[in-house]
């Protein structure tokens, strides 16, 4: 099991972990390239590029909240440094998402996709967690932890729980009739939140004490 003990001594490597995720977690965006450039993205490749952004934002949301649990459930604490880049990366992913719905679905008609957000719900719910996203991603440094303050720095990124929750229902309310997906993913999110409620983190009684320190570098 050497992937296991490399893994175990990843305090040790961490640059080079980070180095290998963030090429990893370019590999989805290649692909959608590379499928685009040999016309492989099936009839409607506007669609299946839309889909594929936005399956790996969630994807990447999740992977993220796996962080903590797993950090909790082998010790390798030096996993929290990896924490912000993948929380960037659903950042990216949902901003590319958003993106091709605004340039190649609608080009653009504001007037069209206001009357998106009002008369379909699934986009309404998708804007109102991509709002949320973006307060996280410009508050994901060093230095705006130090500005807002570990406790409000601590509460403001929180929102990650709701902006998950939307983007479930966002996939959920999306396809309509084959939820087989959403459902999984929707267990998915239950299994990490109910973690969270059953083992209470270390690090909120950091904040409340005054010992907080910020967990993504």
């Amino acid at each position: 099991m050497a992937w296991w003990f490399a893994l175990s001594q990843g305090k040790r490597h961490v640059g080079l972990f980070k180095i290998a995720l963030f090429a990893v977690c370019l590999i989805p965006l290649l692909r959608l390239v590379w499928g685009a450039w040999n016309d492989t993205l099936g009839a409607n490749p506007i669609e299946f590029i839309t889909r594929s952004l936005g399956s790996w934002a969630l994807n990447f949301l999740l992977i993220t909240l796996c962080v903590t649990p797993l950090r909790k459930l082998t010790g390798w604490n030096w996993l929290l440094q990896l924490r912000r880049m993948l929380g960037l990366y659903v950042f990216f992913y949902a901003s590319l998402h958003l993106s091709t719905y605004l340039w190649l679905d609608k080009f653009f008609d504001w007037q069209e996709i206001v009357k998106d957000i009002f008369k379909r719900p699934f986009i309404t719910i998708g804007m109102s967690a991509f709002a949320m996203l973006l307060p996280l991603a410009l508050t994901s440094t060093k230095g705006m932890v130090r500005r807002l303050g570990g406790l409000h720095w601590q509460r403001l990124h929180r929102l990650i729980y709701v902006i998950a929750i939307c983007a479930v229902v966002h996939y959920w309310w999306l396809v309509k009739l084959d939820v087989s997906l959403p459902a999984i993913y929707s267990v998915l999110l239950c299994i990490l939140l109910g973690f969270r409620l059953l083992w209470p983190g270390q690090g909120r009684r950091n904040v409340i004490s005054g010992n907080f320190k910020p967990a993504q570098e």
